[in-house]
């Protein structure tokens, strides 16, 4: 973040970048940490085991529910007010999980998760609000770094796990304690955030394209489906890896470990996918995305031994990268300063709605697809198919519109 080829005028933008790469390492921890332990933890407080890994669809139901409003209040009041709200929810929704447990009520834990996806959503917005200040030259790189923090908290939460969830006779109480506190402490940085609140618009100022118009821009259609693709399909598989994991009779030290190893997979990659955005174009970088999500698949397919599970969560991150940081480069660049309100809560709205089929289908997958964990994990694992198929085609379709073009 001290490339000297950099205008000056970015010298706000790389302030804003560091604050935004420690919140993502921070606060972002607990994301790892609550789906590392919330299938675990839906495991063993709900009365039907399909119904698992509903804590973390209502994470993603809070998250897609909350991306409009969000959007909105960031737009109007700035980055900064928008992202204290997400830390305060993150909290809260930890203290409510926390009492879910300790009274072994799954509705209570499941409105807990639910306050949590409030976090979820402002998480998101970070990877926009690195772009907010950023030159054309150093957007993709900011919007990269930022994801490069998420390496720290692919180390951060995990452990922390390992720490906390038999740290006290119920089990993952500790762990939910821990997330009251990332979020409390961690909503101190945005106070060093400076990003400047879009200025009210004038009377007879250009307003932008309506919502449906945006849609319809071909760029902005295919960059939505495959940031969905990318995000729903990485869900899918995560959220039931430690129960698989665990259902192939190894430790939930072992499942903690796989997971540290697709999140640093999913971050890493970050500190380079920008200049690679850079050299061989946004489109290449998304496409290779789809492909290597593709391999996740048929490793996780060939064995459900722990290499193979490292192996496929890995590549599972490594996809989720590409495709991901990609999709939102080419959002970024695809829409006015009148239209970023809108445009990014549509879109994480329609993202999450996504992620939210895909985490709900993942427990009835993985549960009650078959007899054994091996024929659910499958199950999982050959779902991904059709989408990665419908992703693939819209990113070619656009690529030869371009070229006829």
């Amino acid at each position: 973040m001290t490339d000297a080829a950099l205008p000056q005028s970015d010298s706000r933008a790389r302030r804003n970048v560091w604050v935004l790469v420690l919140a993502q390492a921070f606060l972002g921890s607990q994301m790892a940490m609550i789906f590392v332990v919330g299938g675990l933890a839906g495991q063993s407080l709900a009365s039907n085991i399909c119904f698992a890994t509903l804590p973390i669809s209502l994470i993603v139901i809070g998250s897609m529910l909350s991306a409009n409003p969000l959007s909105s209040i960031m737009q109007r009041y700035g980055r900064r007010t928008g992202f204290l709200i997400g830390a305060l929810a993150g909290a809260l929704g930890g203290a409510i999980g926390a009492y879910g447990l300790y009274v072994a009520s799954f509705p209570i834990y499941l409105l807990g998760s639910l306050i949590t996806g409030i976090y979820m959503a402002a998480q998101q917005f970070y990877r926009f609000a690195a772009a907010d200040t950023a030159s054309e030259a150093f957007r993709p790189k900011a919007i990269s770094y930022v994801m490069a923090g998420g390496l720290a908290s692919a180390v951060i939460g995990p452990q922390l796990v390992k720490v906390t969830s038999d740290a006290m006779v119920i089990p993952f109480l500790g762990t939910y304690y821990a997330v009251i506190a990332l979020n409390l402490l961690g909503a101190l940085l945005f106070f060093f955030l400076d990003i400047p609140k879009p200025p009210p618009a004038q009377e007879g100022a250009p307003k932008g394209r309506t919502r449906m118009e945006l849609l319809k821009t071909p760029r902005i259609a295919v960059a939505v489906i495959c940031a969905t693709v990318s995000y729903a399909l990485m869900n899918l598989v995560m959220t039931s890896t430690p129960l698989a994991v665990v259902g192939c009779g190894f430790t939930t030290g072992n499942a903690a470990d796989v997971v540290t190893g697709h999140v640093l997979a999913m971050f890493a990659p970050s500190f380079f996918t920008g200049h690679l955005i850079v050299r061989f174009g946004v489109e290449r970088i998304v496409a290779a995305g789809l492909i290597i999500l593709a391999a996740a698949g048929a490793v996780a397919l060939h064995g459900v031994e722990l290499e193979n599970f490292f192996l496929a969560l890995i590549l599972l991150g490594l996809g989720w990268n590409f495709g991901f940081i990609g999709a939102t480069t080419m959002l970024a660049a695809s829409h006015t300063v009148e239209e970023r309100g809108r445009m990014q809560g549509l879109n994480d709205f329609i993202v999450f709605g996504g992620v939210t089929v895909a985490s709900l289908a993942s427990g009835g997958l993985m549960n009650c697809s078959g007899g054994d964990a091996v024929t659910g994990w499958a199950s999982v694992n050959l779902a991904m198919a059709p989408f990665l198929a419908l992703a693939g085609g819209a990113m070619i379709w656009l690529m030869l519109r371009r070229d006829t073009a």
